[in-house]
């Protein structure tokens, strides 16, 4: 039986949407001691930076403590606590716990700091003054420098439940992206037709070139499954990764997986991760116009100078050869060390 295709309302099809999910947030009262809006409502950072999430009072209560969490609305459960201090002492918790600490440039500074970030740090962090019945708090948010990149089974089209994208992305370098990631991609310029799983367990695809065959002569837009049974519905994987402190580099040959693998090894490196070739192409600009073994079995190569000999696609990006037979003696290698 065909779906309709419903624009802009929810169908059992697909919706479209060109405009990234923002929460509905009332009118916020004025705020007594914490400066308001923040200095910076969002801070940026690649992974393995250390970042300053600001918070400053403009005035102190006579007794108080500053609690820091990390916002995640889709996790049912207590709050994610990362530090509580007062006006001598903090104590952390938990993993992100381990990597903060209070910046204390001054009297009025509760800011926190966020050593080696990992890919997982991206989220919305609440700084909340405790103080009795007038508690207030102002909310930052951490962007991850990243890409995202779409991953598909060696098997096929639409093979993974959401346990099995999740794994598949932490499989080559990445995490499972946020709608958000992938709004921004689509922004700038990912194009994809097949649907793929998201964090919150939602299904999308992003689309800048409307065709018959990625949801009809829509508009631009992220196109949507909405949410799905995550233990037996079945799609694609939207990826997310960020800089490495690696380097990925081609040997040219004409190598079978196995041979790619040695040669690799002889370089006292290893076969590159889908997310080490996306990361290398995303922030080194890498550009190599020859198909090249990855860990995974997939071939693929960087293009970030775009030309007809080179694919012939006018965007910038990672070209597939999907994954050939393992015993064909036609590609070279690219290396992670």
């Amino acid at each position: 039986m065909k779906c309709a295709v419903i624009l802009l309302l929810t169908s059992s099809c697909f919706t479209w949407s060109s405009a990234i999910y923002t929460p509905n947030r009332a009118a916020s009262k004025k705020l007594k001691h914490l400066l308001e809006p923040p200095v910076y409502p969002e801070v940026a950072g690649r992974r393995g930076d250390n970042v300053t999430l600001p918070c400053i009072l403009r005035s102190k209560p006579s007794h108080y403590k500053i609690k820091w969490t990390k916002l995640q609305p889709e996790h049912v459960g207590p709050e994610n606590i990362i530090m509580i201090s007062n006006a001598h002492a903090f104590k952390p918790y938990g993993h992100l716990g381990q990597r903060a600490s209070l910046r204390k440039a001054h009297t009025m500074d509760a800011s926190i700091q966020l050593s080696h970030l990992e890919l997982e740090d991206g989220g919305t962090y609440r700084c909340e003054l405790v103080n009795g019945i007038e508690d207030e708090s102002v909310d930052i948010t951490l962007r991850i420098e990243g890409v995202v990149f779409p991953y598909q089974s060696k098997n096929g089209r639409y093979r993974f439940t959401f346990r099995e994208a999740k794994e598949a992305c932490a499989e080559q370098d990445g995490i499972l992206a946020t709608y958000s990631q992938l709004y921004r991609a689509w922004t700038e310029g990912l194009d994809w037709c097949n649907a793929g799983w998201l964090l919150d367990g939602t299904v999308h695809y992003p689309i800048l070139h409307p065709r018959p065959v990625c949801g009809g002569e829509l508009l631009p837009g992220i196109r949507s499954y909405g949410p799905k049974d995550k233990n037996h519905d079945k799609f694609d994987a939207f990826c997310f990764t960020s800089q490495n402190s690696g380097s990925v580099f081609y040997i040219p040959g004409s190598f079978s997986f196995e041979q790619a693998v040695h040669a690799c090894q002889r370089m006292g490196a290893e076969l590159a991760l889908v997310g080490h070739l996306y990361a290398a192409w995303r922030f080194r600009n890498y550009d190599q116009c020859d198909g090249g073994w990855l860990r995974d079995g997939s071939v693929r190569f960087p293009i970030s100078n775009p030309r007809e000999r080179c694919g012939g696609i006018p965007e910038a990006g990672v070209r597939s050869f999907g994954f050939p037979n393992k015993t064909t003696h036609l590609y070279g290698a690219y290396c992670y060390r």
